[in-house]
């Protein structure tokens, strides 16, 4: 029998090298890198409890995008935007490789834009000219048929240069004035190393997501998260919003117009701080996302 190649690898490490691959495509498939990198956390635990009964797989990283494509579809679906996935047709046409210029003018398309191609248009033209997989590593994660691939992958392209050519008009959200001001407090204390204020806001039960590392709950262990940011000093944060939603952008205080290098996330319950997501350990989350500081 021959040996299964996922049990021949170093599994933690294959998933820590391509994470910030699988997050750009999931962030792309859903419209958003936060709500990405939610389905690339469920991805993954679904990749090691499949990993207890798996089969022989001869391309492991096709597989684990095999995972993180049909759990965006189970996102898609939770949020009722899934169109039809399969073409009533599927038309011969041959998908030519683009030039240069038009692989970098697709790769460089906001994610908004994105998500006003069908499922089938968006995947196959994130996979292939996106992320560069070639025709048969497409259909064997979309589980489509060669002409099925190529015609969706026609159509994206298509529908892309059409939408490229038309304004912008999607009006720009703000932040409301409960949000700026919850977000101001937390980022004023913050930047002036007032912890023991910023523990004043936050819930008994609070919980924290250190994303890609861990996670605490309570007050007690929570502290120690203010602890450990006491001890740097490469963060100043800014109240902003990261696609669309409120946020607090982090940059490095050496260079305060340069662009953030992660972000965090606040929830409030009953005017405490109940949540936090820092995503100084998923820096890749903040690459193509859209930040905008709040200038309210």
């Amino acid at each position: 029998m021959a040996p299964d190649p996922l049990a021949t690898i170093d599994i933690e490490s294959l998933l820590a090298g391509m994470r910030p691959k699988l997050h750009r495509y999931c962030a792309r498939m859903v419209g958003s890198v936060i709500d990405g990198e939610d389905v690339l956390q469920d991805a993954l635990i679904k990749a090691m409890e499949a990993l207890q009964t798996v089969t022989p797989a001869v391309n492991p990283e096709g597989w684990l995008f095999r995972i993180a494509h049909n759990t965006a579809l189970d996102f898609l679906r939770r949020r009722n935007r899934q169109e039809a996935l399969h073409s009533a047709e599927e038309v011969e046409m041959i998908a030519d490789q683009l030039d240069d210029l038009e692989s970098r003018q697709i790769a460089a398309t906001s994610r908004r834009t994105f998500m006003r191609l069908p499922v089938a248009q968006r995947s196959s033209v994130i996979l292939m000219d996106v992320l560069g997989c070639s025709l048969a590593e497409v259909c064997d994660i979309m589980d489509f048929s060669l002409p099925a691939v190529k015609a969706a992958l026609h159509r994206g392209r298509t529908q892309l240069h059409e939408f490229a050519e038309q304004p912008d008009d999607a009006p720009r959200a703000e932040l409301s004035e409960a949000d700026r001001t919850r977000l101001n407090a937390y980022v004023g204390h913050f930047n002036a190393r007032d912890f023991d204020a910023i523990r004043e806001m936050i819930a008994d039960d609070v919980r924290l997501e250190l994303v890609n590392r861990t996670r605490l709950k309570g007050k007690a262990e929570v502290s120690r998260y203010f602890g450990n940011y006491s001890k740097v000093s490469d963060w100043h944060l800014v109240t902003g919003q990261v696609d669309g939603r409120p946020a607090i952008l982090v940059f490095d205080p050496n260079e305060p117009n340069g662009r953030p290098k992660y972000f965090m996330l606040l929830n409030w319950s009953a005017d405490k701080l109940a949540i936090i997501r820092d995503f100084r350990h998923a820096a890749y989350v903040i690459d193509a996302a859209e930040c905008v500081v709040d200038r309210g």
